[in-house]
This record gives structure tokens, sequence and C-alpha cells, in this order.
């Protein structure tokens, strides 16, 4: 008989459940995974050294995060040219538009306080953005989630957004009592946007009732335990500020810092590898998702929307790794933050930065664990590429892998329930597993004849392995056999309990 190895196998393996639908969140299996890691290290030490010498920075400081904690830095040269101040992970340095997923964190939390809704017009919060005037008639609202997500409508504003740190509040607000000029409609394409974001600093003091720094001082920097983090470079002490600088003419000439001031909110925040990493700790601990006490300032669900892609800005077919390998990725915005997407189908959330005199990127691998940031005081220092280097590095020489999601329950227990239909299909609308719908797509008959082709096909039977899950109600399981594997598929429906709506059996 065909499946009679089959039958044998299953007697041994197949097993009754509780039915239920627990949520297992996904781990690390690995329990030498740091050791892998830190072996990795002297060789991203001459990663960053190499190509802070070959682009001329004048001080550069790094960091590798794991599981939510600092666990390596390194620097190199200076953040006082003169003074031969030597660059450590202690030295602040302007981030410039890192500070962007600061000020979206603050607009959500203030959404979770029920203060304010990201779809509410933008005027309800600035008045003066009432009578806007849009490319045309039938233009949708500016909201504040187009504001998050640089879908305003507002042009590309680095070169000139960057000069505007240190105006004031009523100099923001002069630009919509005269009239914004638009390049695009609201929520019709993608433009980076400086003022964007300096107009959410604005609502967030206008909800708040405090300024966006002490707002987000009070609620996510002083809880984070950012202490050495400022707005105002006056603030910082002499010995920890980094200064600026351009290489001109082969040496450094040193750039004026600007004050603090309404434009801060898309790029102003000072602060240094030890404390940044705190807020990247975040943005780390919002995975997986998880029935744990709330232990940060906003909510982790909150996080992981600020990490969603909300808007797709490009497709790099022909983008390759730091080795050189063609590898296409796709990338959108979020809020406040980048999100991008490999052809290893490895998601990397984070943002860079880039001022007159600095240039810092950090970057972040959600399902393996581990982060890198960067700060540089290069203009417009391209601190994306070392920190790209040494995640492609520490990935390539470690061999860690994601977390791994296990089976829930029902998963399991459909697993079983199908092992015995396939064994004889002729029970199959009895064994009372499959939704309504599956009997209108798939034939018991026609069923019976695959299943008989392929185990013709696959040989004696050798193993059943255990559920892959792709999330909590879809996987797949393989039959091993002697000549040939057999892949069984199924997705289940959202009833409680869930049954068997989709189902496919195809030979390896």
């Amino acid at each position: 008989m065909i499946l009679k190895s089959f039958h044998t196998i299953l007697l041994t393996t197949c097993c009754s459940i509780t039915l239920a639908q627990n949520y297992k969140p996904a781990k690390f299996t690995d329990p030498d995974r740091l050791k892998k890691i830190e072996a990795t290290y002297p060789v991203i030490d001459q990663i960053y050294k190499d190509y802070a010498a070959q682009n001329h920075f004048p001080g550069l400081v790094y960091g590798i995060i794991v599981d939510g904690k600092l666990v390596h830095t390194g620097s190199f040269g200076y953040t006082d040219i003169k003074a031969k101040t030597p660059a450590t992970s202690k030295s602040d340095f302007r981030i410039a538009s890192m500070t962007k997923s600061l000020a979206a964190m603050a607009i959500l939390k203030l959404r979770d306080e029920g203060k304010l809704k990201l779809d509410d017009p933008a005027y309800l919060y600035i008045p003066e953005m009432k009578n806007t005037h849009y490319l045309t008639k039938d233009a949708t609202l500016i909201t504040l989630r187009h504001l998050l997500t640089h879908t305003a409508g507002y042009p590309e504003d680095n070169p000139w957004g960057d000069r505007q740190l240190a105006v004031s509040d009523d100099e923001l607000l002069a630009i919509y009592k005269k009239g914004v000029s638009f390049s695009n409609n609201p929520g019709t394409g993608y433009e980076y946007s400086n003022l964007g974001f300096a107009t959410l600093g604005y609502i967030i003091k206008k909800v708040s009732g405090k300024t966006y720094e002490q707002y987000i001082n009070d609620n996510i920097l002083k809880p984070l335990g950012m202490t050495h983090t400022y707005w105002e470079y006056a603030d910082v002490p002499k010995n920890q500020l980094a200064l600026g600088y351009r290489w001109l003419d082969n040496e450094w000439v040193e750039q004026p810092l600007l004050h603090d001031g309404a434009y801060g909110a898309m790029g102003g925040l000072i602060t240094s590898i030890e404390d940044f990493s705190r807020y990247i700790a975040v943005h780390m601990d919002a995975w997986p998702a998880s029935d744990d006490a709330e232990t940060s300032p906003v909510k982790r669900s909150s996080i992981r929307e600020m990490q969603y892609p909300w808007d797709l800005s490009y497709l790099s077919a022909n983008a390759k790794t730091t080795t050189g390998r063609p590898c296409p990725n796709v990338s959108a915005y979020a809020y406040g933050l980048r999100w991008a997407k490999d052809c290893e189908n490895r998601v990397y959330i984070g943002h860079t930065g880039g001022l007159p005199g600095f240039g810092s990127n950090w970057n972040i691998l959600p399902d393996y664990g581990v982060g890198v940031v960067s700060f540089a005081n290069l203009t417009y220092a391209r601190a994306s590429y070392p920190n790209s280097a040494a995640l492609d590095t520490l990935l390539a020489l470690s061999g860690i892998k994601p977390r791994a999601l296990p089976a829930s329950d029902i998963l399991d227990q459909r697993k079983n329930d199908l092992l015995k239909v396939i064994a004889d299909w002729s029970k199959a609308k009895q064994s009372g597993i499959f939704a309504d719908n599956f009997f209108m797509d798939y034939f018991p008959d026609k069923l019976k004849i695959a299943t008989e082709e392929a185990f013709a096909k696959a040989g004696k039977t050798i193993t059943i392995s255990d559920v892959v899950p792709e999330n909590q109600l879809r996987g797949y399981f393989i039959i091993k056999g002697e000549k040939a594997n057999i892949k069984v598929s199924f997705t289940l429906t959202p009833e409680n309990p869930p049954l068997i709506q989709e189902y496919h059996l195809d030979v390896l």
C-alpha cells in the first residue's frame, strides 16, 4: 500500500493537544548568539577606522546595540581639533534629522493620551494653516499623518531647511500666514520636508502647553535616563561638545553652530552614543509583541506603528550590498523613521542625519535584535555606509539567525488533524476541521488521487517535521520520503476555533 509507511509514522508521531490559540512570540534560540557577535568586533572596528580615514572625518564615534543594550563602542579622532579633545562614546554630537523620530514619538504619545488625532487637519492645531491654498481646489487638507510621513505636498527642502534651526515660532508661522508653496497636493507623493517636522514641533507645543523641547525632555529623554542630551549647544559642557567641520582645500574648517529654535524638532538634538543607545533600545524592545508589562515612555504598539512603512518611497532594483553583491531593496518612510527591506527579506529601521558640520545614522534589524549607530563631525558625513558595512559583516561572520516563531497551539493541532485526513480523505467531511468554503474549493476524490501520486513519488515515509509557522494561523510541515519530500501548507480562518480554509500539497 502506497501510504503504509506513512500510516506507521503517523501512529508514532501524531498526538492530540488542547485546542487553543495562545500567542507565542518569536524568540532567539542560539545560546551562543552574543559570543558569535562579539567575535566580529575587531573586523567591524577596522571598517569604521578605515572609512573615517578615507573620508577625512575629524571625529567618529559608533556603537553596536544587541537586544536593547549597548555592547560595544569605538571612536577615532577629535571633537575639537584645536583643543585635541578625543571623541568618545560620551561626546555630544548634533544628530540632525535623527531627531525627527523623537518628534514623531511625542506626537504618538499625545495621540495615545487622547490629545490629538493623526488624521485631524493640521489647521485645527495651527489656525494659520486654515486658509492654505493648495494646487487644486479638490486637494485633501494636510493632516498630522501627512506631516509625519512627508506627504504634505511640501517640496524637498534639505539645503534650505538645514539653515533654519534657530528661527523663532513667529518666523515659522509667518510662512503659513503668507502661504505655503506646494510641489504636490497632500497625500499624493513623498517629498522629504523639514518644514513638515518643524510644524509638528509647534503642534506639540500647542497641544501639550510645553515647548516641544520640554515635552520631549519630560516624557521621553528623562524617563530613559538620557541625561547628557541637549537641544541648545551652549548648554553642553565644552569638553563634551563636538564641533562641526568641512574638509576644504585639504584642511578642516570649523562650521558655525546654530542655536536651538523652531526647527529643532526636525534636526536639532545633541546627544552621545551612550545616551542615544537608550532611545534605540526602545525601538528594539518593541519586538516581538508580547503580554509583558509596558516599561518604555510610549506604548510598544505605538513604537511598532511608528516603524510601519506608511509611505513607499523607493524601489532600488540595482542596489548592491557593501560587498558589491546585487541585492534589490524597497524603502519607505514611516513616522520620522526610514524603513527598508532587502533581497534577503531583512527589515531595517532607522534614520540618517546631516547638517553643515555633522553626519549621523542609526539602523536596527528588529528580527535579529541588533543595531548600529554612528556620529561624525564632518558636513553631511555619509555615516550610513560604514553602518551598513558593519551590519553586513556582523550578520555574515556571526551567522546569527532571526527570531524563530514557535507554532501556535492551534497550528500544531490542525497539523495533527490534517495528518489523519491525509491518511484517509474519505473521512474528510466528517472530521470537522475544515471551513465551510473548503469543499467548494477542494474535492476529496481529487485530493485523494493527488495524495497517492505524491506519496508514490516520495517513496517510504521517513519523518514528519514540526509545523513551520508563517504566522499564528498559517504554516506548513514537511513529510520526508526516501525519494522526495512532500510539503503540506495550510491556512486557517478567523473563526473561533480557526478551521482550515486553504490547503496545498507539493512534492519537493
